[in-house]
Parts: C-alpha cells; sequence; structure tokens
C-alpha cells in the first residue's frame, strides 16, 4: 500500500509483513529525507539524521510533536502546538485588557 498526497507532502510505503516500513518527509524547502522505521525495543521509531536534528534544535532526551495538518500532510515540530494555541489566546486577552489587568494587578 503506498499513499501520495496531493501536495506530495509525505510518502510512505507499508510492506505487508515485511515489518519494515518507510516513511518520507519532504521540508518546505522541498528537500526530502527517507527515513525508515525501526524496531526498538518493543516499539517502532525512527532515526533523524543530524542535519535534521540540528535544524530541530532538538537534543537527546526532547519530545517532538507529529501534528497532521489540514491537508493530511504531517509536520514535525519541537514546539507543543497545544501550548502554542494556549500563549496565541493570552496575548490576545493581554492586548485586548491590557490596561484593566495592569489595574487590577496594582
Amino acid at each position: 500500500l503506498s499513499r501520495l498526497n496531493p501536495k506530495n507532502r509525505y510518502f510512505a510505503n507499508f510492506a505487508k509483513g515485511s515489518g519494515v516500513i518507510t516513511l518520507v518527509v519532504t521540508a518546505w524547502s522541498c528537500r526530502m529525507k527517507e527515513l525508515k522505521v525501526r524496531r526498538v525495543g518493543n516499539s517502532l521509531g525512527v532515526i533523524l539524521p543530524r542535519e535534521v536534528v540540528n535544524r530541530l534544535r532538538a537534543t537527546e532526551g526532547q519530545r517532538l510533536y507529529l501534528v497532521e495538518t489540514p491537508d493530511s500532510s504531517y509536520r514535525l515540530t519541537p514546539y507543543d502546538p497545544a501550548f502554542e494555541e494556549k500563549m496565541a489566546k493570552a496575548e490576545d486577552i493581554v492586548s485586548r485588557y491590557g490596561n484593566t489587568l495592569h489595574t487590577l494587578a496594582e
């Protein structure tokens, strides 16, 4: 089974019964990195190339988030999207009610 989305953002090849899944993720700059899913203990994982780790500014043990986008592609990010959304809402509240919040803080 192979799947290619309309915007060529990702390609997945699932070989039935082989135990190997190949996942290719393309970046916005149209650079593509092929990653192989490998068994790590009782789990499956991928090894990120050093270039990708550097670009994500990731360190060992850090959490990364795989986010499904509206166009059915995936985005790997070191930022928690739920936290980002909460911060955007907080910034909106502060910008609208800054004077009131300042007065209440006194």
